[in-house]
């Protein structure tokens, strides 16, 4: 592939609140990424830094600053965000026991809750807490949340299936990998899912704000594509707990990048 021409450096911000992970463990994991996606899509050494940051203010403070020209996030944080910060999907994470798509699912206690009405008071827990427009129109579009049901943006959702197990007023939203760990728990039986969202895309790596000129954008879609077929990626995919990317396909948009 040619090299194409230098050009001011820029920065691929990662994004994930609500899972496990600190900034100084995954530093080397995203540095190593940025410079394999950037030699293979032909830009310049040293054209593309990246950070990684747990918290949804500190993501959002760092996708702020002029040179942050990619976002790598969770599919709730682009629905949340993707308007204000003018979000420009170029693919979508393939993710390791998951894929690039899942279901969201409602935990209650078993038999507590047969509607949408029956929340009314309730408190509900999920990773994706802090995006309710996630919750609300993409994860649960066929459960009209009650006015008066408080969302809680929290990692730990142990505490609160055991809160729901126990009988207290609390649900659980949980993405496809917290479903699937739920029979594991000695309380399992006294869980249920309730509703389910649709197929969903996992996470979302984005242009920032037009950022990045389309040239080299074309250029980074293509390389984040063929990433995992590129000899000696497979480790490096699967330090980040990634198959690869797919093209996008994110429910209500066409994208045209």
């Amino acid at each position: 592939m040619p090299t194409l021409p230098a050009a001011a450096a820029l920065t691929l911000v990662f994004c994930a609140p609500g899972y496990p992970g600190e900034t100084g463990d995954a530093q080397p994991f995203v540095d190593q990424f940025a410079q394999a996606v950037a030699a293979a899509a032909g830009w310049p050494r040293g054209s593309l830094g990246a950070v990684y940051d747990p918290s949804e203010p500190g993501g959002l403070a760092r996708l702020e600053s002029p040179d942050a020209g990619l976002a790598f996030v969770p599919y709730p944080f682009f629905v949340a965000h993707a308007e204000t910060l003018h979000l420009a999907p170029l693919v979508e994470a393939d993710v390791a026991g998951v894929g690039s798509r899942e279901r969201w699912q409602l935990i209650a206690r078993r038999g507590r809750v047969h509607g949408p009405a029956s929340l009314a008071g309730f408190t509900l827990v999920s990773t994706a807490g802090y995006a309710r427009d996630f919750i609300a129109h993409a994860a649960l579009p066929s459960w009209p949340l009650p006015h008066d049901v408080h969302i809680e943006a929290s990692g730990q959702v142990l505490s609160a299936l055991r809160r729901a197990a126990a009988g207290e007023p609390v649900v659980v939203l949980l993405d496809q990998t917290g479903t699937a760990a739920l029979a594991s728990l000695p309380f399992a039986a006294e869980l249920e899912a309730v509703v389910q969202s649709p197929e969903l895309p996992v996470a979302v790596l984005a242009v920032v704000r037009s950022r990045v000129p389309a040239v080299r954008a074309r250029s980074l879609r293509t390389a984040l594509l063929g990433l995992a077929h590129e000899p000696g990626n497979a480790e490096l995919l699967a330090g980040m707990h990634l198959r690869g990317f797919v093209p996008t396909a994110l429910p209500g948009r066409v994208t045209t990048q």
